[in-house]
Formats: structure tokens, C-alpha cells, sequence
């Protein structure tokens, strides 16, 4: 069993920040990549980041220049500092991580997903 838990949404001004945080626990051997999801109202789950084990990062175009991933490898945790939010970042933020279980099984693991919300 391998959990994901989400923290940091909240409400926020339009040009403001917030930073959000994904902790992954359970039986875990290691964690390949791990990315930032986001669904807004009636829309479909889109992705906004992901990042490898090694550092190397992805953006969504409509994210890029504005937010940045990073991950503790230590600590089974990556973060997604969202800076410059528009009210079209608002959704539901979804973390997922590439588990590789300490039977070396796979899995694709999801949070229970966090809200931001970017309106003055």
C-alpha cells in the first residue's frame, strides 16, 4: 500500500503564490517520476508538471515560466511552487507518483487532491 498526501491549496489573490506539497509513504523500493495534475469544474484531469527522479522537469505550456517543481528524494516528496496565479489555474490538484514497491511490483499512485482557488 503506498499513500500520497497533499497539502498547501488554499485560497489566493490573482499574482499571488502558494506551494504545494506531496508526501508518498508505505512499501516503497523507490519512486521514478512525479507529477501535478489539475482538474478544473467540468473539465477533464490535465497535467501541469512532471519530474524524474533525477531533477529533470516538464511543464504544461499554459504553467511554464510561473510554476516549478522540485522533489526531496529522502523524504518521498515533491512540491509545486505556484507563483503568478490566474484565476484560470483554479482546479483541484492532483499529485501522482511512479511507485516502484519493495516487491518491485509498479504502481501508479494518486492523492485525494487539493483545491486552489485564485479569484480576488
Amino acid at each position: 500500500q503506498v499513500q500520497l498526501v497533499e497539502s498547501g491549496g488554499g485560497l489566493v489573490q490573482p499574482g499571488g503564490s502558494l506551494r504545494l506539497s506531496c508526501a508518498a509513504s508505505g512499501s516503497i523500493f523507490s519512486i521514478n517520476a512525479m507529477g501535478w495534475y489539475r482538474q478544473a469544474p467540468g473539465k477533464q484531469r490535465d497535467l501541469v508538471a512532471t519530474i524524474t527522479s533525477g531533477g529533470i522537469t516538464n511543464y504544461a505550456s499554459s504553467v511554464k515560466g510561473r510554476f516549478t517543481s522540485s522533489r526531496d528524494n529522502a523524504k518521498n516528496t515533491v512540491y509545486l511552487q505556484m507563483n503568478s496565479l490566474e484565476p484560470e489555474d483554479t482546479a483541484v490538484y492532483y499529485c501522482n507518483a511512479q511507485v516502484v514497491n519493495r516487491d518491485r511490483s509498479m504502481l501508479s499512485s494518486w492523492g485525494q487532491g487539493t483545491q486552489v482557488t485564485v479569484s480576488s
